[in-house]
């Protein structure tokens, strides 16, 4: 047995219909309503326009214009009576006036009832009576000269009478039915008026109705689905993560709350990760504290129990080069030089590496401080140095920072130190200080003419203990940019080398001009929490 299924299509269902939609069906909806109670606003308007036109232009004027007929008639009759009893020519007048007056009044309602075929009837039966009167009597009677009237007159008496009465009662027919027709155009725009009316206060109501849905139709479909949009919205924002987000509304409203609620449900995915990731960071935290307190410690040892048993190494290999020098071959010689060497380098290796570890842990005491003073007090520690390389300084007048001051010594210890030892041999070192504000920050800039730093080697020699040279050429621990490096970040600046600089090297810092905000790492902040 065959069975007709019927599918409803996809997106006829009102309930997945956006707001534009909502709103394109509603307007179009009401913009039909509106159109034809217009169309029947205007069509009763122009109702009451043509019916109170009909009575003021045609009916009111064919009812006075038969009266002004019947006046000529009279007046026709009057003269003619007055001259059938005298004789007299001037009794005539009123009977011309009169002719003319009927002419003049025919004209007229045959204008005026050009359209209406009842009132030319009666206009018809009107002049044909008035003719038959004119025929039996008027003009028989105007046509007799004067003095000899009377006799014609009384011969038609009669005939003139009755043929007048006749018409008079055709003209009271006609008058009657005039006021007929007046009263029915009264009657019929009195009715108009009422349909005119009725029909602009419909329309008043249904506008005022129409107002009323719109306004309930976007409250119900748009503002309040909105409002408590927003409600939720602001409930979750406020950090009610388990509030959940409720999609009510048109079709797109609802899709925009469920997004929302999609991405609040993502969130508390990404909260509970990071509460998760903030307890390892906790222990992370703690074991990073106790590394900390046994890097601590293993400093004090360094600084301490270390350097004991290694300044003995060093004294006695020393002891034994100055004692037994040249009393022994010469490749003991050189093993104890080994020794010794290997001793001091080592001793001044640790004492780098403390120093190392120090800045922001020991050295932190932020206060204003006066890089002229700094700077001069560590070319005085240099002197010796910048005189025996006949090194020449320039610099420019150095502001005053918030920081620590033993750091920034060494900061500028370190990059004034490199200048004069990585002089070039076939010149004096030539060494410029700059001081430039740039915002926020002060730029700094250490100059000389010395040997240089390879572009490829720009980012390498901030690296603890990479060193460019052999420790023969050039003495060192290779930590000297490494702890200018640590100390600027320290105090939320930068550090380079100027690539564009040559010859010699150009080292670039900034140091903040005013107190540094450190951003703590991940580690301080969960050991903070």
């Amino acid at each position: 047995m065959a069975t007709d299924v019927h599918h409803r299509r996809p997106g006829t269902s009102r309930a997945s219909w956006t707001t534009r939609r909502w709103l394109r069906v509603s307007a179009t909806l009401a913009l039909i309503v509106l159109a034809v109670l217009g169309g029947l606003g205007l069509w009763a308007l122009n109702r009451t326009s043509t019916l109170t036109d009909e009575l003021v232009d045609v009916r009111s004027p064919a009812l006075a214009t038969s009266v002004r007929l019947e006046a000529a008639l009279v007046n026709q009759e009057t003269g003619i009576r007055g001259y059938g009893l005298t004789g007299e020519r001037t009794f005539l007048a009123p009977y011309q006036e009169g002719l003319a007056d009927q002419r003049s009044a025919v004209s007229g309602l045959r204008r005026l009832l050009a359209h209406d075929s009842k009132g030319q009837t009666d206009l018809d039966t009107v002049l044909n009576a008035s003719d038959r009167w004119q025929r039996g009597y008027a003009r028989p009677v105007a046509e007799t000269p004067a003095g000899a009237p009377a006799k014609t007159s009384a011969q038609r008496t009669n005939q003139g009478k009755n043929t007048f009465d006749a018409l008079r009662k055709a003209m009271a027919v006609q008058q009657e039915h005039q006021r007929a027709a007046r009263e029915g155009a009264r009657e019929d725009l009195r009715s108009a008026a009422r349909l005119r009316d009725s029909i602009l206060l419909s329309i008043g109501a249904v506008i005022l109705l129409l107002t009323v849905l719109v306004f309930e139709g976007l409250r119900r479909g748009i503002t309040t689905p909105l409002a408590k949009l927003g409600a939720d919205a602001r409930a979750v924002s406020g950090g009610a993560f388990e509030h959940p987000v409720a999609a009510t509304g048109p079709a797109d409203l609802r899709q925009l709350g469920a997004d929302m609620e999609a991405m609040r449900r993502r969130l508390l995915d990404e909260l509970a990760f990071a509460e998760e990731a903030r307890h390892r960071l906790d222990d992370q935290a703690a074991d990073l504290r106790r590394s900390n307190s046994e890097l601590e410690q293993f400093a004090y040892v360094a600084s301490h129990d270390l350097q004991e048993p290694l300044r003995k190494v060093s004294s006695f290999t020393q002891l034994l080069q100055r004692r037994y020098a040249g009393q022994l071959d010469e490749r003991a010689d050189q093993y104890i030089g080994f020794a010794v060497d290997g001793a001091n380098r080592m001793q001044k290796l640790i004492n780098d590496l403390l120093e190392f570890s120090r800045v922001g842990r020991v050295h932190n005491d932020h206060r204003e401080v006066d890089l002229e003073e700094v700077v001069g007090q560590t070319l005085d520690a240099l002197s010796v140095s910048i005189e025996e390389s006949k090194a020449r300084i320039v610099r420019d007048p150095l502001p005053t920072v918030t920081g620590d001051a033993t750091q920034l010594g060494i900061l500028w210890q370190n990059l004034i130190a490199n200048a004069v030892k990585f002089r070039h041999a076939d010149r004096a070192p030539e060494i410029t200080i700059e001081a430039v504000r740039d915002g926020a920050l002060w730029r700094f800039a250490v100059s000389d003419n010395g040997i240089g730093i390879a572009a490829e080697f720009a980012e390498k020699v901030f690296v603890i203990f990479q060193r460019l040279h052999t420790k023969d050429a050039y003495p060192g621990s290779g930590i000297g940019l490494a702890m200018c490096k640590k100390i600027t970040e320290f105090h939320g600046g930068t550090i380079g080398v100027d690539p564009d600089h040559a010859p010699g090297t150009r080292i670039v810092f900034t140091l903040a001009a005013a107190e540094p905000v450190r951003q703590p790492d991940a580690l301080e902040s969960a050991a903070a929490r």
